[in-house]
């Protein structure tokens, strides 16, 4: 197996005519926690369409574990969240999770799933209601618990602490650090740049279809920051100055 879980290797991109992705190279290392961040219109929903074969790039090549991205079996070590994940709102939360789990190959047992909920403090009682009484943080922690029971050794999840109040997100935080001590990795979208800050090991900067930095949160903070003890906010925003 290739030492590099997601490899994006000259990647470019046009939509509608206009250059999404500029010859994007980015490497993504087995059981890291990696943060991608950027403005919106940046191209880190599109790069990550392009990883998941929803779109196909114009030139460059992308691989998962040594295999190239279009072969669907080289898919099958990853997990994705949307950012906007909806639920079929005719079906309960547990069948809505028994299909997902399904979809993964994972057998559904009641015992890891109650645990997750714990985990995320999403109420057990919520497996009886239909998706469609859920609150929008209620539907994330749903596409969240489906995530950490699929077992994948590789979590893609854009912009995954959207609609979470502070409480469900530092639980969240926690959740992705015992995935991680278990020797799971994470490439994850935020615009979150504290939660970026406080929880990968690494960080990438898209900024106008192209890479403007990749290393570490500290890094970007000694790189871009400008002056001592400067936040990674500031660091971000010199670094795309």
């Amino acid at each position: 197996m290739s030492d590099c879980a997601i490899r994006f290797h000259d990647v470019q991109k046009q939509l509608a005519g206009r250059a999404v992705l500029c010859g994007v190279h980015l490497e993504v290392q087995p059981g890291e926690l990696f943060g991608l961040v950027g403005v919106n219109g940046a191209g880190k929903t599109t790069l990550l369409h392009c990883l998941l074969d929803f779109c196909t790039p114009d030139a460059g090549a992308i691989t998962i574990y040594g295999q190239p991205q279009h072969l669907s079996a080289s898919r099958a070590p990853l997990c994705f969240l949307p950012e906007r994940f909806q639920a079929p709102y005719y079906l309960k939360g547990r069948e809505v999770l028994h299909y997902l789990l399904g979809l993964q190959r994972v057998r559904y047992r009641e015992d890891a799933v109650l645990r997750t909920l714990v985990l995320l403090e999403l109420d057990a009682e919520a497996l009886n209601r239909p998706a469609r009484d859920y609150s929008k943080g209620m539907m994330q922690k749903l596409g969240l618990a489906a995530c950490l029971l699929s077992g994948k050794p590789q979590l893609v999840l854009d912009e995954p602490m959207s609609g979470l109040d502070p409480k469900a997100r530092a639980l969240f935080k926690s959740a992705l650090r015992q995935w991680q001590a278990a020797g799971n990795g994470v490439l994850l979208t935020s615009h979150a740049l504290a939660d970026i800050d406080e929880l990968c090991d690494r960080m990438a900067i898209l900024h106008g279809g192209r890479m403007v930095f990749v290393g570490t949160p500290a890094q970007c903070r000694a790189h871009h920051g400008g002056a001592p003890g400067a936040s990674l906010e500031q660091a971000f925003l010199n670094a795309i100055a």
